[in-house]
């Protein structure tokens, strides 16, 4: 039986540095724009497998959707030359509102991309505006149209919770103009602060307060309660999604599933063994190879915890036993006993979960595991 992976490719490039972002990415870098993509084109041809068919493909960054359509249809055709894309295959590819044309539209279409994920994070302009985004809920309102117009019926949208200055109120009405625009998947993730941010910087000397712990704790329930009421169905701590929507190529990684990476900064995990491109865009263009890390017995134990548990429905202890060699009792029996006890996590149908209180405090519970 032919082996199966996800396909992951990254794009540096964006418009601007948002406040909040630690990622892998480079606003005012278009004139590499060329080179990277040949240079991503030769790393496909390094990478090719003839004998692997590829299930899922995801284009993320940084900003895919800035890519000139003529690049963009040089990396989808790449694809198709150098790798076997099962025809059913999910095919994501992200796009910031304000940056999304026709054009750009026809190409991922003409390449294959049968899902869009929009970086849509709040409805109010001041929160737009703090966040450093370039785009208006207005552009969020028109890329939704333009994609469905041109045929894109799987839709997610992003938005985040926590941010400083954003109310309980904030996110309701931000929640009720999204689901205005009957998107298939939304993504709600809480705010992370991350060091060396813009945002980081401001929270930091005090100018950008948080919201305080109950808060965001009522802002997370209101999207569970709401996107429930309105047939979604929540599959992992911040992703919600109709019947049979749900992002498979997360799904998979959550799951420890093999996935290539390619580009600057992509991760891979292949034969136990995750491996990282360099992040610094000039080392990815001369060619500086990846990062590559063993994963241990140990450690892919603990991963399997780690990502099975964010996801509602668990970890199944038969994969488990199966991956591993060894059962979920005889590696973390003991480990598991004070959460359950305190009912953190439950036991079910060969399925470890954590319950809904678990889910509140999921750093708690995986510190029991380590």
């Amino acid at each position: 039986m032919r082996k199966q992976i996800g396909l992951y490719l990254h794009i540096p490039f964006c418009a601007r540095k948002c406040a909040y972002c630690d990622f892998a990415s480079y606003a005012g870098a278009e004139a590499w724009m060329g080179a990277y993509v040949d240079r991503v084109i030769a790393e496909m041809q390094q990478k090719s497998d003839p004998d692997v068919d590829i299930a899922t493909l995801f284009i993320g960054g940084g900003t895919p959707s800035l890519l000139p359509p003529q690049l963009m249809e040089r990396l989808l055709d790449a694809l198709r030359q150098y790798f076997s894309i099962l025809p059913d295959a999910e095919f994501t590819c992200e796009c910031n509102p304000g940056t999304v044309t026709e054009e750009f539209l026809s190409v991922l279409k003409k390449g294959g991309v049968n899902r869009l994920s929009l970086g849509a994070q709040a409805s109010q302009p001041h929160l737009l505006s703090l966040l450093g985004r370039i785009h208006t809920w207005e552009q969020v309102e028109e890329s939704v149209s333009l994609a469905r117009n041109m045929g894109f019926e799987n839709i997610n949208l992003d938005l985040m919770l926590g941010l400083p200055r954003q109310t309980l109120s904030d996110v309701q009405d931000t929640l009720r103009a999204a689901l205005s625009l009957s998107p298939t998947h939304l993504s709600c993730y809480g705010l992370i602060v991350e060091e060396g941010t813009k945002m980081y910087a401001q929270v930091e000397k005090g100018l950008w307060q948080l919201p305080d712990e109950e808060t965001e704790r009522q802002m997370y329930e209101c999207c569970r309660e709401t996107l429930a009421a309105h047939g979604f169905r929540q599959y992992e701590i911040s992703n919600f999604s109709l019947p049979g929507k749900e992002c498979r190529h997360n799904m998979d990684c959550w799951k420890r599933k093999e996935y290539l990476g390619l580009g600057s900064a992509a991760c891979g995990f292949l034969n136990e063994k995750r491996y990282q491109n360099p992040a610094d865009l000039q080392d990815y263009l001369q060619g500086v190879p990846a990062e590559i890390t063993p994963v241990s017995a140990e450690d892919a134990r603990f991963e399997s915890i780690m990502l099975g548990l964010r996801m509602i429905q668990g970890v199944s202890e038969e994969d488990f036993l199966r991956m591993h060699g060894i059962s979920l009792d005889a590696c973390f029996g003991e480990k598991m006993k004070k959460p359950l006890e305190e009912g953190l996590i439950i036991r079910e149908n060969g399925f470890l979960r954590m319950t809904r209180r678990g889910m509140d405090v999921q750093n708690r519970i995986l510190v029991e595991f380590l």
